[in-house]
């Protein structure tokens, strides 16, 4: 039960998240820098597509320029990967 209580929080604060990142009071970049815990099992691809203006071909391309797999999560990136994807991103 204590599982289950858990994985609910996290879809909880993650629901959130992406509706902060829709609404643009999150900026993507801290949250790709300094990940929260509940975040680092979100697929970045999931992550970026909750930004405005990006669909799924933009996050694609900008994921493929980063040499970064679609199904990588935001706590299985490198430093080089976080630091690459914040600078392609404020291009």
């Amino acid at each position: 039960m204590e599982a289950l209580r858990r994985a609910n929080d996290i879809r909880v604060r993650r629901a959130q998240l992406k509706k902060d990142l829709k609404e643009g009071t999150v900026q993507i970049e801290g949250i790709l820098l300094d990940p929260p815990e509940y975040v680092s099992t979100a697929k970045v691809f999931d992550m970026l597509m909750a930004v405005p203006k990006f669909g799924r071909v933009k996050a694609a391309r900008l994921l493929n320029q980063c040499r970064i797999s679609q199904s990588k999560t935001v706590g299985g990136l490198s430093e080089r990967q976080r630091n690459e994807l914040v600078s392609l991103f404020n291009r």
